[in-house]
């Protein structure tokens, strides 16, 4: 560990789904524009191994790092927010921690020792926690616990917590997010469950240095110091998180009510530099300031929860600021896509992206989508089964294979123009099993992705089992549609394109994963430029 490491602990009281996640990252920045090396971590604590196998009704997205990690979605904010790339050990679940204790009392590692939750499951989590100190990379460590306190599956970090801010005297602090609801019919703003959820965090032994309070209205002087005086913490370690347009706002409004100030003064920083936000200033003009707008459909089977599409949601907002344009995301649910409502559901697009996902249902709906954005011209981004979708399209209505498909939708099409990767065949276990992370991916010179990207070679973020099948590729190419992106290594084919068409492209990877607030990812904002020209003609 980092003798100069400082760790910084965000717990959730009162409700879930406060936005810990978002203030973590907004912290982060703050931090880091003021010139420290940060990183954030999220404990969750499911029993899950990773969050690649829940139901992303439940979950929303399943984020995926460069080393091959599915973690929880707030990876992605942090990515987002800092511009830096996260790992393995930025994401840690319950069930990760039990696994490892398990497989040490397996090797005979405690020396037949009754294993218990405390010391070896708490020493377990604080060891995840100090893994990322110890590289001597960061300035500080921001680790936010999942969960809502109270819940029993929490206890474990929040005891972890607990024994090291013990250990690290002077060097770790907790920060609790809490609600103040505002009741109608009194008028009023309530610090009640705010106080029962910070008497519940005492109770375990850890006492909150700064507590954020999420708000729908001001706060005022006098509930700060209500706040302050019934939870034990100084007047100025009460700060307001007030609702906000876009969570781009947040960081600004952080350092409005002085979080960062009031964090670094308990850790004995003084005459420190102000932080350095002007390229973020700029970039939330762009957001709030447009000069144009472009309208485009989502297409999708998780619509009804925006979670799902997260990164992708977010990397569109990023390449609408860089084009100045305001974008305008209308979520359809591809099942309630046919040849009847085509027209009415995507005529005035003026583009058009097809999400990934797995399985059969919506997929015809995807299928006709393509078909659509194809014969009518307008600008269409095919992401991973997206990608799939318009190779399956394509061989139906330009190759004239009628019954073609992918194999994990119809295993038995007579022509599998996407089908299961050599390499996944004999995979049983579904946990963490698919071709996950960065890999190389050579471009043809050229080609509609070469002229955005403007290298020869890229690295992008994968998450697939099915791909194209190489034995169809020269009918592709001698009708229209070409593999523009190849991994060098395996001939898989990363990106298809149709050069005749104004803008066409799908890919088999995740290109949302990588798109920031700094660096908005080029495909994402070659695809808005392209629609903004669509919407001009």
């Amino acid at each position: 560990m980092a003798s100069n490491c400082k760790y910084i602990f965000v717990t959730g009281g009162v409700t879930s789904s406060l936005g810990k996640g978002i203030i973590s990252a907004s912290l982060a920045k703050l931090l880091q524009a003021r010139g420290f090396s940060v990183t954030i971590q999220k404990l969750d604590p499911y029993i899950n191994i990773d969050p690649g196998t829940l139901n992303p009704y439940e979950h929303g997205e399943c984020y995926v790092t460069d080393d091959g990690a599915e973690t929880d979605l707030d990876l992605g904010h942090y990515e987002r927010f800092l511009n830096v790339p996260t790992s393995q050990a930025n994401n840690v679940t319950t069930g990760r921690i039990y696994q490892r204790v398990i497989d040490r009392e397996r090797r005979g590692d405690y020396l037949g020792k009754t294993v218990q939750v405390i010391p070896h499951i708490t020493d377990e989590i604080q060891d995840s926690i100090q893994t990322l100190g110890r590289s001597g990379d960061y300035d500080f460590i921001i680790t936010e616990i999942g969960g809502t306190v109270g819940d029993i599956e929490s206890l474990p970090y929040i005891e972890a917590v607990r024994q090291l801010k013990l250990e690290l005297e002077g060097q770790a602090l907790v920060i609790h997010l809490t609600l103040i609801p505002y009741l109608e019919a009194a008028g009023e703003l309530k610090t009640k469950p705010t106080q029962h959820s910070v008497k519940m965090l005492q109770s375990l032994g850890v006492q909150p240095d700064v507590i954020v309070a999420r708000t729908s209205h001001e706060l005022g002087s006098d509930i700060k110091l209500k706040i302050a005086k019934f939870c034990n913490v100084h007047k100025n370690a009460v700060i307001q998180s007030i609702d906000a347009s876009t969570i781009y706002e947040v960081p600004l409004l952080m350092k409005e009510e002085q979080l960062d100030e009031v964090v670094l003064k308990k850790f004995g920083y003084n005459d420190i530099e102000s932080p350095d936000l002007s390229a973020w200033i700029s970039f939330l003009n762009k957001i709030k300031y447009p000069k144009s707008k472009v309208t485009i459909g989502l297409i999708g089977k998780y619509v009804e929860l925006k979670d799902s599409y997260k990164s992708i949601l977010e990397g569109l907002i990023h390449a609408g600021a860089t084009n100045e344009c305001k974008v305008k995301i209308e979520l359809i649910h591809s099942e309630n896509i046919n040849k009847r409502t085509l027209k009415e559901l995507l005529s005035h697009l003026d583009g058009i992206l097809v999400a990934p996902g797995f399985g059969e249902r919506g997929i015809e709906g995807k299928i006709e989508t393509v078909k659509f954005a194809r014969e009518n011209n307008i600008p269409f981004f095919g992401i991973c089964l997206g990608m799939q979708c318009a190779v399956v399209e394509f061989a139906r209505n330009t190759l004239k294979l009628s019954a073609a498909n992918s194999a994990e939708i119809d295993p038995k099409t007579p022509d599998p123009v996407i089908y299961l990767m050599e390499s996944q065949k004999k995979v049983k276990n579904k946990g963490g099993t698919m071709r996950l992370g960065a890999y190389t991916c050579k471009l043809k010179k050229g080609s509609l992705a070469h002229k955005i990207y403007q290298k020869d070679e890229i690295q992008e973020r994968h998450r697939h089992r099915f791909e194209f099948n190489n034995n169809y590729l020269a009918d592709y190419e001698k009708n229209g549609m070409i593999a523009s992106g190849i991994n060098p290594e395996s001939g898989l084919v990363e990106i298809v394109e149709i050069p005749k068409h104004p803008w066409f492209l799908g890919v088999q990877f995740h290109p949302e994963y990588k798109s920031t607030v700094e660096n908005p990812h080029p495909l994402f904002v070659s695809f808005i430029e392209a629609a903004v020209t669509h919407h001009n003609s």
